[in-house]
C-alpha cells in the first residue's frame, strides 16, 4: 500500500514548480489543472507512481469526480504535508531561498529524534520537512 495526498491548489503549475524547487522533485503530468509530482530516485513507470509523493489538483477543475474542495473552507486546517528528506540542510537553504513563510524554526523532535522544518506552501498548506528518524543532525539553522 502507498499514500498518494492530493491537495487543491490555486495555480497548479506555480504550486509544481514550487515543491521541485523545494523537494528536488520532478513533475510529470503537466497542465494547469493537475500535476503529479514524484521523487526521481524511485521512478518507474509512466507517471511515477512507484516514487509519487503528491497529487496538485487545481480547485476550480471538476473533471469526472466533480468539485474536491469547498473554497470557503479554511485551506489545510489541521492538515500537515510532511516529507521526511535525505538532504535536510540542503531543503531547509531552498525553503530559505524560496523565502517560504516559517510556521516552526529549525528544531529537534523529541519523539522521533529528527530535525523537522514548518513552512507554509503557495496556498497556505503546512509543510514539515524532516531529516530520517533518529537522525538529530548537527548545525541547525
Amino acid at each position: 500500500m502507498r499514500a498518494q495526498p492530493l491537495i487543491l491548489c490555486r495555480d497548479v503549475q506555480k504550486s509544481s514548480r514550487w515543491y521541485q524547487r523545494l523537494l528536488g522533485c520532478v513533475g510529470g503530468h503537466g497542465g494547469d489543472q493537475y500535476e503529479r509530482l514524484w521523487d526521481p530516485r524511485h521512478h518507474t513507470s509512466k507517471w511515477g507512481s512507484d516514487g509519487l509523493i503528491l497529487q496538485l489538483h487545481d480547485w476550480n477543475a471538476d473533471h469526472h469526480h466533480g468539485a474536491i474542495g469547498d473554497p470557503a473552507q479554511a485551506i489545510g486546517n489541521g492538515i500537515l504535508i510532511w516529507f521526511e528528506v535525505d538532504d535536510f540542510q540542503e531543503v531547509v537553504a531552498r525553503a530559505r531561498q524560496l523565502n517560504a513563510a516559517v510556521v516552526r524554526e529549525v528544531h529537534i523532535n523529541p519523539n522521533a529524534q529528527h530535525l523537522e522544518l514548518w513552512i507554509k506552501d503557495l496556498d497556505g498548506y503546512t509543510v514539515v520537512v524532516a531529516s530520517p528518524d533518529g537522525e538529530t543532525g548537527s548545525g541547525t539553522t
